[in-house]
């Protein structure tokens, strides 16, 4: 099956830098920047991102605090190694990144009319058993794991999350189900408690499921598929 890979994984962001950029690493000499990304909510809670960007991409003064960017990219992760476990950590690779001449009403309008400032396309598979779950008010959640599947067979292993008629749909898909969600890219604070005690405040990042929808094998696609096992 020939796979689109920009088109199985792709986000854009607006936002404000907050924070100072931070060296993460050097791959053939080029060397990446991390930075967070700082994009309100209708709620008027903002989500702090983590951005990996090449210095190609930048110039001098765009990661300077306070400026706003247009960022279109992938949400990506992978495995860091730290206190001999393994940890999955998230972060946004910026393929484009746009200036934004910062005007204050514009910006309340983007606002108000929900414009596009944090959305999230994946198309991947179910890799974990979903979990549902409600809270203490009645609330619907499933958590689900999505793998998605990147370039020289790599693959992405997204967090996302789904609420109410969707959490209610999630609970019932098999692992290796394939699907496309739209949604956006949340950041969520937790408590992390150690075996001796001590309490760690962690940072969660996530896709907050908008829609979602089973992708069906095409009919076209199970016929080529049986005449290959026949030409065996």
């Amino acid at each position: 099956m020939n796979t689109n890979y920009l088109e199985n994984n792709y986000l854009t962001l607006v936002g404000k830098v907050t924070g100072e950029k931070k060296f993460s690493h050097e791959i053939y000499g080029e060397s990446f920047y991390v930075f967070n990304l700082e994009i309100p909510r209708l709620s008027g809670n903002s989500d702090i991102i983590p951005i990996t960007v090449s210095e190609r991409l930048i110039k001098e003064d765009t990661l300077t605090e306070g400026k706003k960017l247009l960022i279109k990219g992938q949400f990506r992760s992978y495995n860091s190694y730290e206190n001999e476990k393994n940890r999955l950590i998230l972060t946004v690779f910026a393929k484009d990144i746009v200036e934004v001449e910062e005007n204050e009403e514009e910006e309340n309008e983007m606002v108000r009319k929900d414009t596009v400032t944090n959305e999230v396309v994946l198309v991947g598979y179910i890799c974990k058993k979903p979990i549902y779950r409600q809270t203490p008010f009645g609330r619907e959640i499933s958590d689900l794991l999505l793998a998605v599947n990147r370039a020289y067979n790599k693959s992405d292993y997204i967090p996302c999350i789904a609420w109410g008629r969707n959490a209610r749909f999630c609970q019932n898909l098999e692992v290796g189900t394939e699907v496309k969600v739209v949604g956006r890219v949340q950041s969520r604070n937790y408590e992390k408690k150690h075996e001796d005690g001590s309490i760690e405040t962690r940072v969660a990042y996530e896709v907050s499921i908008g829609s979602l929808e089973v992708i069906e094998e095409k009919e076209d696609e199970k016929e080529v598929e049986t005449e290959n096992q026949e030409a065996v």
